[in-house]
């Protein structure tokens, strides 16, 4: 699968050994650093964060060619996973909108993913821990779904935390990926961000972080395997 990543500070993360584990084959796609964004998605994708908005194509020019390729995604039901950013560029690229700087405000610490019933049957999150426990860092905010997306879960603060579009392609707002160090780097960069409660918080809860990311992440490696076996050549 092709994982995009946006900056050299929201890497995979634990995602990497987690879905190595799973027999997943993982290429990481580094367009700030020069490599080309995938016309075609592979068997699967994953989009990662960053610190740009989804429209900030004059800070990130490679968006656009992101967008279009999460639009190709959803449309041919190749499994994908958004990631923070990642969801909002879905969000942009099916018709959605995104809010910057979202009137609520930052969430930022380890946020209770309250699942909905319409997560039951859903193929990625179904009886995955709820809450879920996911680690936020996010001032963007989805602000409307695309058309026929399927909202799956929420927490207190932003109502769109987690959603399916078409068949195979979700968004998450918060980092299920995102491991101490990385998630620390990331609260000393934001001011209006208590970095020694937020960090706290999650080491505090790491065992339960890191048991729910990693389910994700096999359940998804297992969604992108099932494809692939099943993937008509093209």
């Amino acid at each position: 699968m092709d994982v995009i990543q946006h900056e050299s500070g929201c890497p995979l993360d634990r995602f990497e050994g987690w879905l190595t584990a799973a027999a997943a084959d993982v290429r990481v796609v580094r367009p700030y650093d020069g490599d080309p964004v995938p016309s075609v998605p592979a068997e699967g994708l994953i989009v990662l964060g960053g610190q740009m908005s989804a429209y900030d194509d004059g800070v990130a020019p490679w968006l656009p060619a992101v967008r279009a390729l999460l639009a190709v995604a959803a449309a041919e039901a190749t499994p994908t996973l958004g990631i923070c950013l990642g969801a909002q560029l879905l969000t942009v690229a099916c018709g959605g909108r995104v809010e910057v700087d979202a009137a609520p405000g930052r969430e930022s610490g380890v946020v209770d993913v309250r699942w909905l019933s319409s997560a039951a049957d859903d193929p990625l999150v179904s009886g995955l821990p709820d809450p879920f426990p996911g680690p936020s860092m996010h001032a963007d905010a989805v602000a409307s779904l695309p058309a026929g997306a399927v909202l799956l879960g929420s927490s207190a603060m932003y109502p769109h935390q987690a959603f399916r579009v078409g068949a195979a392609a979700w968004g998450v707002q918060f980092h299920p990926e995102v491991s101490e160090p990385t998630f620390a780097g990331w609260a000393a960069e934001h001011p209006d961000v208590d970095s020694a409660a937020v960090v706290g918080e999650l080491v505090s809860r790491d065992a339960e972080v890191a048991a729910a990311g990693r389910e994700l992440a096999t359940r998804f490696a297992a969604i992108v395997a099932r494809a692939a076996s099943s993937a008509v050549p093209r």
